[in-house]
């Protein structure tokens, strides 16, 4: 059945963002493949089958099942905009001894901020993902963003930026499967992605070396060696600077003592990582900023997710001071919780909204 309805889909070079156009054609909607030239990456710093995002060679295979399904394609260079608006605060956050997550940010600022402007350029109806998440629409005709059915896949969580209008443009066509349906769909097309290989790599961080990408592509006099010390301030040995550390690591603190060591606080000012044994590292809650609330019955009796790859705690919320602001308290103390990572709340399969933990209670 024909829609009559254009849609713009974010071709990542991947199976998925491929199959997500495949079914959007086999839906009769004219289709039209963009992908985005976001980093220079140097392919000798690349592990054996690492997956970055938008590469020369992701565009590439974009560009070939666009060909195959017959649909027009184009590329556009996004660099700077990718570094200002992704990098850059990235390397600020870890100066400040904060652990940013560089996903969300791209979804927010290039994914669907800057593909919904080119997608209404080409006069496009909706723009499409290669997402593990759904969109439904309610009776009362608010979009409510859903967790995707393969839980182990699901990325409801880098999402939570999403408001009503956006939502109400947007079309997730693969969360409704399971990665192994996708990439069968894949086979039975015999679309040239179908077996590419995949991680959970920062996609232009393709090592994972997010410390030595610092040090050598933003230098900065900031990034400098200093103390790591105990819970009463005494110098337990030296650290590389606080940008290598996060709060809850355990390996590569190259300090010996007579008990395990976690990072449990950094000090940008002062330059110092404080130590201790795990049982310090649970927290009781957390302070969160930039809080974005997608529906506007959120209770204040949910869950949230403190990490991509973390499980949902139940919590208890309130407004603090500012309008997105808010003061999280865990339901039992959590290990984990740090600064500069995304918080999203859910209900059940429901995004709720979401913000950046702040400070640690």
């Amino acid at each position: 059945m024909k829609h009559h309805k254009r849609v713009v889909v974010a071709m990542s070079g991947g199976v998925d963002s491929s199959v997500a156009a495949l079914l959007l054609k086999k839906e009769g909607y004219e289709i039209i493949g963009i992908s985005l030239k976001l980093w220079d990456y140097n392919e000798s710093s690349r592990k054996e089958n690492s997956k970055t995002c938008c590469s020369f060679e992701d565009i590439n295979d974009a560009g070939a099942v666009c060909a195959q399904l017959d649909i027009p394609f184009y590329a556009f260079n996004y660099k700077k905009h990718f570094e200002e608006n992704v990098i850059l605060p990235f390397v600020q956050a870890y100066r400040e001894g904060r652990t940013p997550n560089p996903c969300v940010l791209c979804n927010q600022h290039v994914k669907f901020d800057r593909l919904l402007m080119e997608a209404q350029k080409l006069g496009a109806d909706y723009l499409a993902t290669g997402h593990y998440a759904r969109i439904k629409k309610d009776e009362g005709g608010i979009y409510r963003l859903l967790k995707g059915i393969d839980s182990a896949k699901d990325q409801s969580y880098v999402l939570f930026g999403l408001d009503q209008n956006i939502l109400a443009r947007t079309l997730l066509p693969i969360g409704d499967y399971t990665k192994e349906e996708i990439r069968k769909m894949a086979r039975t097309q015999g679309l040239p992605t179908a077996d590419k290989h995949e991680s959970q790599d920062i996609c232009f961080v393709p090592d994972n070396d997010y410390a030595r990408f610092i040090q050598k592509n933003y230098p900065s006099t900031e990034m400098r060696k200093g103390a790591f010390i105990d819970e009463k301030g005494s110098v337990l040995g030296q650290h590389e600077g606080i940008h290598a550390y996060t709060v809850g690591q355990r390996r590569g603190l190259s300090v010996s003592h007579s008990e395990r060591l976690y990072v449990t606080q950094i000090d940008s000012e002062r330059n110092e990582i404080r130590l201790g044994p795990r049982s310090l590292t649970y927290r009781q809650g957390f302070t969160a900023g930039r809080v974005k609330w997608i529906v506007p019955d959120a209770p204040n009796d949910c869950f949230v997710k403190i990490r991509y790859q973390r499980n949902e705690i139940p919590v208890l919320w309130t407004a603090e001071g500012e309008a997105d602001s808010v003061i999280v308290k865990f339901k039992e103390p959590h290990f984990g919780v740090t600064p500069g990572q995304a918080a999203v709340f859910y209900r059940n399969d429901e995004v709720l909204g979401g913000g950046w933990i702040e400070n640690i209670l």
